[in-house]
């Protein structure tokens, strides 16, 4: 007998009940300033993601022995910023109020704002860290207040001083680097200090954001806005596994990953290696709402 074909995650195929870990797309570019495209990622990870082997030697862990819940692509309106957003942070929240860990794939970068706000709801001292090529911290851009290019300033208005650290940042408006000296840890270029920013935020619930472009575009050219001068994969990668095995986190995402500007699929299949080792390295216990 034939069976209907529901393609997945490669080696996300536990069912929701018996998860830890919940996968959600969000296909949305509609604030993109420069290059579109970004609707497309999930949908071309889940595509690729079968290029790829669940077995990771980095971490000496694999796919098929974990418990991760692929939930698809949300069906967003392009045409509504707000509703898009509204959808978007609707559907992180039922994941935390299930004690399960939201795992979204931009999207532009604004798709993080909804979900940080969903998961600050359950977390009111929740804490944001956040790589990127951007500041991204624009009270506006172009007249509107919701754009990719001002998600961590709207991230601050939800979260505050003190509470957002942001690492590999080497673009930007100069009014936005005046500001971030005194409103967030920001770290140009590198990810100098991450350990010690690590340290000091142990025992408290993380959200992790990572934009894609803070890769340099010699090995990630499939990204809207790339700026030279980023890291490498091997940086990317030893940072965020440092973050996730050293920080409660309670939730993350990837962002701006646009395969139609690459369409070597090189940087697809290095999105999904950063992917797959932190979806493994997610696997570790993190502290659910009603218990902190």
């Amino acid at each position: 007998m034939l069976n209907r074909n529901i393609e997945t995650f490669i080696g996300c195929e536990t069912e929701y009940a018996d998860s830890r870990v919940v996968l959600y797309g969000a296909p949305f570019d509609s604030t993109t300033s420069y290059r579109p495209g970004t609707r497309f990622a999930s949908r071309s990870m889940r595509a690729e993601s079968y290029g790829l082997e669940t077995y990771s030697p980095y971490q000496d862990l694999d796919l098929t022995d974990a418990k991760v819940f692929d939930g698809g692509d949300l069906e967003l309106c392009f045409g509504d910023t707000e509703q898009a957003l509204s959808d978007i942070r609707d559907f992180a929240a039922g994941i935390v109020r299930d004690h399960k860990l939201p795992f979204l794939i931009g999207g532009e970068h604004l798709v993080t704002l909804p979900a940080v706000q969903a998961v600050h709801a359950a977390y009111p001292d929740l804490c944001l860290i956040h790589f990127d090529a951007h500041t991204d911290l624009r009270d506006e851009y172009l007249g509107a207040k919701l754009s990719h290019a001002s998600v961590i300033r709207r991230c601050w208005d939800e979260l505050g001083d003190g509470r957002i650290f942001q690492f590999g940042i080497r673009s930007g408006d100069r009014p936005e680097w005046y500001w971030a000296k005194d409103h967030t840890h920001l770290q140009k270029f590198t990810f100098f200090g991450l350990d010690d920013v690590i340290a000091s935020l142990k025992g408290k619930p993380v959200y992790f954001t990572i934009d894609l472009d803070v890769l340099d575009p010699s090995c990630f050219p499939g990204t809207g806005t790339p700026e030279a001068g980023g890291v490498t994969f091997n940086q990317l990668l030893n940072a965020a596994l440092r973050v996730i095995r050293g920080c409660n986190i309670v939730g993350c995402d990837l962002v701006e990953l646009s395969p139609p500007l690459d369409t070597s699929g090189a940087s697809t299949a290095t999105a999904l290696k950063i992917w797959r080792e932190m979806v493994l390295c997610l696997e570790k216990p993190f502290i659910a709402p009603e218990t902190i």
